[in-house]
């Protein structure tokens, strides 16, 4: 069959003569690579459609223009790059362009104590845009750690020491006595409750910035929370942090805080909002609280 010209209806004129704007698709399948590990990847791409009187944009150049990022390891300069061949292949219809991908990155994490160590995911996403005024991209990354209640921790405390004042009312106080007392059931008469948290931050990234610094965020965050989610533990490590969680007890706005300050402190970063969640054990509703610094919601 010969070559014959094949018809072209986005290139069409609309007798509908608005601006769109944001044109694209969502939920692009597409292999990534972050910190070194595939993700499994969903991306959404579009454009703006300026020309009030074009009927449509070509989302297959859009698509197409995706492979660029396909097996790579994501760096702002290769999303620069796809959101850049997104206006060449658009000139004349669109002036700004998006790119959203998201996934889980899978960071190997040590245990504690022992010499065990485990894969955690952290669910990410990463917000592009380009316009006149430049690229500007966004950093959206969670990560669990462990809270217990500073009032539980209080109260569990008071009734351990009105039980021991009630068992020792009559017995001598002896060191071994005490010692056999608190490894009784006892001498932990009440727990504090603790409950599994997230951070969830936005960060928006510095100019400079080319390599994603997710690895070093989530190493920031972790060691400013203390109480970080294990992976494969022995029962050492169960121990370790069943003390850490005790010698580490925090309200959520305590939790905000620590992050607030060591975010100010993180290479790369130009501003940010936090949210800190504590589903409780104790309630059916979550304790939350939240923070931002050189930070203007979009």
């Amino acid at each position: 069959m010969p070559p014959h010209h094949l018809p072209d209806v986005a290139d069409d004129r609309t007798v509908r003569d608005s601006p769109l704007s944001w044109v694209g698709m969502e939920q692009v399948a597409l292999p990534l690579q972050l910190a070194g590990r595939p993700v499994n990847g969903r991306v959404s791409a579009g454009v703006s459609l300026d020309d009030p009187a074009a009927r449509g944009i070509h989302m297959s150049r859009l698509y197409l223009a995706l492979a660029e990022l396909q097996g790579h390891e994501l760096t702002v300069s290769r999303m620069a790059a796809v959101l850049a061949s997104f206006l060449d292949t658009h000139q004349g219809l669109s002036d700004v362009a998006f790119l959203d991908l998201s996934g889980e990155a899978l960071l190997e994490r040590p245990a504690l104590i022992s010499s065990l160590s485990g894969w955690q995911a952290y669910p990410f996403a990463l917000r592009c845009r380009r316009d006149a005024e430049g690229l500007a991209i966004t950093l959206d990354l969670t990560v669990g750690y462990s809270s217990t209640c500073p009032c539980s921790a209080a109260l569990a405390r008071q009734l351990i020491q009105q039980a021991f004042d009630e068992d020792f009312v009559d017995i001598p106080i002896t060191r071994g006595a005490v010692h056999a007392w608190l490894g009784s059931e006892q001498g932990v008469l009440a727990t504090p409750h603790s409950q599994r948290s997230q951070a969830h931050l936005s960060l928006r990234l510095g100019e400079n910035v080319d390599e994603l610094p997710l690895a070093a965020l989530v190493e920031r965050v972790e060691q400013a929370l203390g109480t970080p989610l294990q992976t494969a533990v022995k029962r050492i490590d169960e121990q370790a942090f069943a003390l850490a969680n005790g010698q580490n007890l925090m309200f959520c706005e305590d939790a905000a805080r620590r992050l607030h300050h060591a975010l100010c402190e993180q290479p790369g970063i130009d501003g940010f909002s936090l949210r800190v969640v504590h589903a409780e054990s104790l309630h059916a509703h979550d304790a939350v609280a939240r923070s931002q610094w050189n930070w203007q919601e979009a």
